[in-house]
């Protein structure tokens, strides 16, 4: 069968590498991120946040996967490797764990997200993939790859970049793509003051995922021309990509067009969960009856590392002491002891002592709640223990002085933080 042929006839995606730029800190996240990289903070109840991304490589066919790491990888890379280890060789999958290593000389470190790319081509080289996806590690969403690969290969361009549709005011953040009526892109614009606007809707414009596709050969060309540019700044968005949008055919994919979702007309989820506010939000989102982001989707799973844990436990049946969690997610071993929890989202190994009170709290795992305590709109970071009778969400003076305290009053508690204010759990 000739390679033409089989293209008909396979999915794209069995030709196609997904290459996961992973080593972020999301300074944004404050304290969340002391000890872990952004796409290694928990979300969800039992997975992390690069999963999405992963589990969208994996359900879209995608079976050659790397990710490359950087700021304080330990836990992104002991999570991969217990959760991410199913991928087999002899099946022709893959999965690697990039670590910036010194490999281009003893000093360079990954100088951005295009050299993160460039210092391991030798290694996607050996896998000969024919297709190449950019994906970032830090963002939640559910979208079908194979779709976007479709739209690159049918509309021969040079990079296809996904891209979502955003109020004007909120793409100042963003890569922001300026297209044609074809949704062809004319300009490339990173984080501008005045964002161009979507043809026929001047509200509203077209901000760029950070999801890339290429073929890998032009890929490889155009980041060896990069890495010989001493003005460069080696970056997708600010370098590679504005001069394919230059000199070659760039092209816009729309989220909405591969978006997974349980019926069309759902709204498209994309978090960038990137500050406490957010990261608070997105969780609690979760504890709605229908939440916009269905975790429950079989047909889309998130696969992480499913960690052996006996079932969640609720104890104790009499007035003021009753274990009961009401519009909540509860993982596994998790023991909620005669207290009560609302709207709140507890991971693995959490325990609620007897009358405490739980409410619109993110807990992550292991922590433990003190007898007579009462906590709302709380993240706790993981393995905080929360001494007994200690009231937060009540006294915003008082939790901005031991606490960070966002501006709109959600408080981030780490065990730092406990010490530094002499709280002690006994």
């Amino acid at each position: 069968m000739t390679q033409e042929r089989r293209r008909m006839t396979a999915p794209l995606a069995r030709d196609a590498m997904a290459y996961v730029l992973a080593g972020g800190r999301g300074s944004r996240l404050m304290e969340l991120t002391d000890r872990r990289a952004k796409p290694a903070v928990y979300f969800g109840g039992k997975t992390r946040i690069i999963d999405f991304a992963l589990s969208n490589a994996i359900n879209s066919g995608v079976r050659r996967i790397a990710v490359a790491t950087q700021y304080k990888a330990h836990s992104l890379i002991r999570h991969l490797q217990h959760g991410w280890n199913f991928l087999r060789p002899e099946r022709n999958e893959s999965f690697d764990i990039l670590p910036a290593s010194q490999r281009v000389s003893e000093t360079q470190w990954y100088e951005g997200t295009a050299d993160a790319v460039y210092q391991n081509i030798d290694i996607i080289e050996g896998h000969a993939p024919e297709y190449i996806i950019i994906l970032a590690g830090d963002h939640i969403y559910k979208m079908d790859y194979e779709l976007m690969l479709q739209q690159h290969v049918n509309e021969g361009a040079d990079v296809t970049v996904a891209c979502l549709e955003v109020p004007r005011e909120d793409a100042k953040g963003f890569g922001v793509m300026h297209v044609d009526g074809k949704d062809r892109i004319v300009d490339f614009v990173e984080k501008p003051a005045d964002p161009p606007a979507m043809p026929g809707n001047p509200d509203v414009s077209l901000a760029s995922m950070g999801i890339y596709v290429f073929h890998t050969k032009r890929l490889i060309a155009l980041l060896q021309e990069d890495a010989a540019d001493p003005n460069s700044s080696r970056d997708f968005g600010k370098d590679i990509i504005p001069k394919l949008v230059q000199g070659g055919k760039a092209v816009a994919h729309r989220f909405t067009a591969s978006c997974v979702r349980e019926t069309p007309d759902k709204p498209a989820y994309w978090r960038d969960v990137g500050t406490v506010d957010a990261y608070w939000q997105a969780n609690i989102d979760l504890t709605e009856v229908i939440p916009e982001l269905d975790l429950y989707d079989r047909s889309w799973p998130i696969w992480t590392y499913a960690e052996i844990k006996p079932p969640a436990k609720f104890v104790h049946n009499e007035d003021g002491r009753r274990g009961e969690a009401i519009s909540s997610l509860v993982s596994g071993d998790c023991i909620i002891s005669g207290s009560t929890v609302n709207s709140s989202l507890l991971f693995t190994g959490v325990l609620c002592r007897s009358y405490s009170q739980v409410d619109h709290a993110v807990l992550l795992p292991d922590v433990v709640i003190g007898r007579h305590a009462r906590l709302s709109r709380v993240v706790l970071d993981r393995g905080v223990k929360i001494p007994s009778g200690l009231v937060v969400g009540e006294d915003p003076e008082l939790d901005g002085q031991r606490f960070r305290r966002t501006g709109s009053g959600i408080c981030l508690i780490t065990q730092s933080m406990l010490d530094k204010a002499g709280l002690v759990y006994e």
